[in-house]
């Protein structure tokens, strides 16, 4: 049974059922039209900051809006303060509408023929810049009514950030942010008092009282503010004074062009509106700035690119990826950090740290300078010439070709070309894609972001670590490049390196510097240096975008002094070195063995040095079997008491004494005095031995120098030269021009000979025991000589 109401209540009950009936009508058309907020990425400019939060670059919107997305926290407490006692003292009262603040406007308006205030509160002034309308009543209705949807979906804060980001200041600028960074050149976060009451009241007029068009007009408005202030109770008369005596200076709306290539690339990558990266902006700013007048010292097309990371936490602090952006001529608009391109010699030091982890080398290891004889690939030094014995520090510091490619031989082209990869540097190998021994003189593409990445290694304790160019981005695990020792071993060698402008001296005479290592590509096209300080690692690329060669241009000349540069404006000139890892430790070898001092005879020590060892391996000088006819560099022999003479196992010579040599790889031998030659340390056959001789040990003579099908032209009206040397053989070396004995040389002497006359040469050389090395060569017109690339 229902209940009937008395008939008194049935005016109560129709004002509940039309007020029911209001709301759902309210509610229906909330639902159908909602408000215009800006929900997605788009209706804000595209800001890439520093990790400061200082912009670096900005895209506008579709419509062409510069608007920084900014949040409460991100805006001065002043301007706040400012804004809300100026514009709504009873914002977070009122429920979206101020009636008093309407009744106010309509007196005003009224007195004074003309609308003079709108009576709006911040909640209408969102409203009227999400849903724009008319200046009269019904657009007053209207605005009324989207503020109260406003206030019905939103909290006070959600509809201050509105304001914050949506308020016009001038042109094409909105948003309080975007209007801190473009007129007074700061943040939001840090203005003066004068600066925040200026910023409050441009929205009421900000064509009007734009301060770069109209500072004068800007200044009386802003003392306004600053009075109603005072009035208020909100600041003092004193700071209010203090603030009206400062002028109104504006710089004239000009976007952020910091680290341009950095910012278009993540915003490429990234959807958000605002990016905040690693990068220290004054930094960046001064580094832009000297890289764009450096770069004037170069030839036309030529630029330039510097990475500065930081050791600890991989966070890349400048990004400049040409020389200058805005240089067309220079081809700025090219990201030279990312580009593939031949990294020269910059990966050597990765080998040399994998030889010693496989205990291939120490860092005084006898390596071998001298012409590859028994490969089809024989590349020559950046300096065209050789230098026989060398250290496997001294090969890596002096950046000497054939010594890298033997090791890499030994090593493995694949076997390093995965540990690379496994690390995170790839390389794009052309051709068919497979390593090769040419990978380690640049004949692969990466790029000075991923080289820069694995040089990381050498102040990670061996682990290369991916870099960060995002403030959030979380520090990666580290990928194992080398061990602590083979890192910290190459980088105390790098760190040897003279600078660009040093005078080489013994490292015993100079404290270690930044550890450094520079590049060339084929033909002058890139140069590179690349160095790890005890703060950061810094990457430097020169040479022109398009490819093409500029002939002079490489590392040490080029890209060094350049880097030099950098770390000095960072304090990295001098950076001290980390201690040694206990895996590490110094002691004294010889050669030509290899092996520790006290591991040897006297003798046997022609030459010593002090080397880093790892993990206690010191692994003894290698020889390929091919170079001589006996493998081990130490034969055992026997002598006669008597005359000291060699005796062969056959003989009865009469008492013999044991001897153990000491003998030099043969194809250092035309670099070695008489005495540690093999003819000089085997002694001569006892005469009371017979069906032997000296050649027993001596290895066959093999032409050094000069290899077979090379093509020689003349450079003018003088024929080409070539120099006739050979090492090993036993005795006189005796040279024959196709078939025609021209030249009988002692042991480690060579003889210049003229090629005359075009077409084939058939060289050859005799030893004295009969025994005969040979190769062909062809002499034509002029050519160009090749550049080897691959060095300093």
């Amino acid at each position: 049974m229902l209940l009937r109401l008395p008939a008194r209540f049935k005016p109560i009950r129709w004002l509940a059922a039309a007020a029911l009936l209001g709301l759902g009508v309210l509610w229906g058309l909330d639902r159908l039209y909602p408000p215009a907020l800006p929900a997605h990425a788009e209706t804000f400019a595209r800001v890439v900051t520093d990790r400061h939060g200082e912009p670096l670059r900005a895209f506008p919107d579709a419509a062409g809006i510069w608007r920084y997305p900014t949040t409460i926290e991100q805006v001065s407490p002043r301007y706040l303060e400012a804004l809300l006692n100026y514009e709504d003292r009873w914002f977070r009262r009122h429920p979206g509408i101020n009636p008093l603040s309407l009744m106010r406007a309509a007196v005003q308006n009224l007195r004074g023929g003309r609308i003079i205030s709108g009576g709006s509160t911040l909640t209408m002034q969102v409203a009227r810049l999400l849903h724009p309308h008319g200046r009269d009543i019904p657009g007053k209705l209207y605005q009324m009514l989207r503020a109260l949807q406003l206030e019905w979906r939103l909290d006070k804060d959600q509809i201050l950030g509105l304001y914050l980001n949506l308020a016009p200041f001038g042109g094409t600028l909105e948003g309080v942010q975007a209007a801190a960074h473009s007129y007074l050149g700061k943040s939001a976060l840090d203005l003066t008092h004068a600066e925040a009451a200026l910023l409050a009241v441009l929205p009421q007029a900000p064509t009007r009282l734009r301060p770069d068009l109209h500072p004068a007009a800007a200044q009386r408005a802003r003392d306004k503010v600053l009075r109603r202030l005072v009035k208020f109770g909100v600041w003092g008369r004193e700071r209010a004074a203090d603030a009206q005596l400062e002028t109104v200076y504006a710089h004239a709306p000009d976007p952020p062009l910091k680290a341009p290539l950095l910012a278009r690339r993540l915003v490429s990558e990234r959807p958000a509106a605002l990016i905040r990266t690693t990068l220290d902006g004054p930094l960046q700013a001064a580094l832009e700035d000297w890289l764009r007048g450096r770069i004037r010292e170069f030839p036309a097309g030529v630029s330039a690119a510097v990475l500065v990371v930081e050791n600890a936490d991989a966070a890349v602090r400048a990004y400049l990826g040409s020389a200058d952006f805005l240089d067309s001529a220079r081809f700025g608009h090219v990201d030279m950090i990312t580009a593939g391109r031949s990294p020269g010699s910059t990966l050597k030091p990765f080998l040399y740290g994998m030889a010693l982890d496989a205990g291939l080398i120490h860092s005084h290891s006898l390596l071998a300078d001298a012409p590859r004889r028994r490969s089809d690939y024989r590349p020559g030094n950046f300096s065209a010439g050789f230098n026989g014995p060398v250290s496997a520090a001294a090969a890596l510091q002096r950046s000497l070709n054939v010594p890298a490619v033997n090791l890499l031989e030994r090593f493995g082209p694949g076997r390093f070309h995965s540990r690379l990869a496994g690390s995170g540097l790839t390389l794009a190998i052309p051709g068919d894609g497979e390593p090769n021994l040419a990978n380690i003189l640049g004949g692969a593409g990466t790029s000075l972001e991923q080289l820069t990445r694995a040089y990381l290694a050498f102040s990670h304790q061996g682990q290369s670590q991916p870099l960060r160019l995002i403030r959030e981005q979380p520090v990666a695990p580290g990928r194992f490049l080398l061990s602590p020792g083979a890192a910290w071993i190459v980088r105390r060698l790098l760190a040897d390196i003279p600078g660009p402008h040093e005078i080489r001296r013994s490292a015993a005479a100079r404290a270690p510097g930044l550890a450094w290592k520079s590049g060339t590509s084929y033909g002058f096209r890139d140069a590179w240096a690349i160095g790890v300080g005890a703060r950061y690692t810094i990457g430097v690329w020169a040479g022109r975008p398009d490819g093409a060669p500029v002939q002079g241009q490489h590392g040490r000349a080029t890209a060094a002094p350049l880097l030099f540069a950098v770390a000095d404006y960072l304090g990295e000139d001098r950076p001290a070195l980390p201690r040694p890892p206990p895996s590490v430790t110094q002691g004294p070898i010889c050669w030509p063995l290899g092996i520790a001092e006290g591991a040897q005879d006297a003798a046997q020590c022609h030459r010593r040095h002090l080397a880093w060892i790892l993990d206690q391996q010191i692994p003894p000088t290698w020889i390929e079997a091919a170079d001589a006819q006996w493998r081990d560099l130490s034969p055992a022999i026997q002598v006669a008491a008597d005359s000291g003479l060699r005796l062969t196992p056959n003989c009865d010579g009469g008492p013999a004494q044991p001897r153990t040599l000491a003998l030099w790889p043969q194809e250092l031998e035309p670099w070695l005095p008489a005495g540690l030659r093999r003819a000089g340390q085997i002694p001569d056959l006892d005469p009371r031995c017979t069906g032997d001789d000296a050649a027993a040990l001596a290895a066959p003579p093999q032409i050094i120098g000069i290899r077979s099908g090379s093509v020689y032209a003349a450079i003018g009206d003088e024929p080409p030269s070539i120099h006739l040397q050979a090492a090993g053989g036993s005795g006189r070396l005796h040279w024959y021009i196709d078939g025609a004995h021209r030249y009988s040389l002692e042991p480690g002497a060579s003889a210049p000979h003229p090629l005359e006359q075009p077409g084939a040469v058939r060289i050859s050389v005799v030893d004295d025991a009969g025994r005969l090395d040979q190769v062909e060569i062809r002499v034509e017109s002029p050519a160009a000589a090749p550049d080897p690339g691959g060095g300093l």
